[in-house]
């Protein structure tokens, strides 16, 4: 199995870190092929920009959408961090995202790779999105930790339930973009946990990831199911 892990958290002793770690881990002692980027380590920008392109298609009015399907015509049509993502998308079967929880999101620095990174026309449009999209048929798992602990997460508490804040990232960016989306793998409050604790959640993650290939995706939306005029079936 092809592994893609990506990383977005500052602290390199966090544990975010130490979770993306004993994935790199397990994934290679088991022989599997592993590609990581550590999206602060790289200072990757979170920013759209005309700079994002080798030339562009319209130097008057920039259109991030309309350089990107441009780009995607031209060989070398985005700079080489963009680039190299892409490649690693495409190579990859399963995409780990390692991150934390802020202010309810995911970190700028993640949002912008998204932005910049799932360029419109190499990953998805012309009608093709969901079931439809060039990276259907690979998997995806978020992993997230949060500040608050479990008690602050739920349908009748203070926070509310936390996977209405991951559809943003699972419906409408790794779905969006083809992808089958794993139960996501939570880890609520680290900073509150024993040394001892996180060891046994680490060990948790290490063992479902030996298990991954067993497991069944999240349902998938799929576009066909609903009025969607510009859908373009298989």
């Amino acid at each position: 199995m092809k592994v893609y892990i990506v990383l977005a958290h500052p602290e390199p002793t966090s544990f975010n870190h130490a979770l993306a770690h004993v994935a790199r881990q397990t994934f290679e002692t088991n022989r599997h092929e592993v590609r990581l980027d550590d999206l602060y380590a790289q200072e990757f920008s979170p920013i759209a920009s005309r700079a994002d392109f080798t030339a562009l298609e319209n130097a008057d009015r920039f259109s991030l959408q309309a350089e990107q399907r441009a780009a995607t015509k031209r060989r070398h049509g985005f700079v080489p961090e963009i680039e190299a993502a892409q490649a690693n998308l495409e190579w990859c079967d399963l995409l780990i995202i390692q991150f934390p929880i802020w202010w309810f999101s995911a970190p700028a620095i993640l949002k912008g790779w998204f932005d910049r990174v799932l360029a419109a026309g190499r990953f998805y449009g012309g009608g093709r999105w969901f079931e439809t999209a060039p990276l259907f048929g690979r998997r995806a798992l978020v992993s997230a930790t949060t500040g608050a602990a479990a008690d602050r997460w739920g349908s009748d508490k203070l926070f509310g339930d936390i996977d209405t804040i991951l559809q943003a990232v699972q419906i409408g960016t790794l779905n969006f973009c083809g992808f089958e989306v794993l139960k996501p793998h939570l880890v609520l409050g680290p900073g509150e946990l024993t040394d001892k604790q996180r060891v046994e959640v680490l060990g948790t993650w290490r063992k479902r990831l030996l298990g991954l290939k067993e497991e069944e995706p999240l349902p998938f939306r799929r576009a066909g199911n609903y009025a969607n005029p510009a859908y373009r079936g298989k």
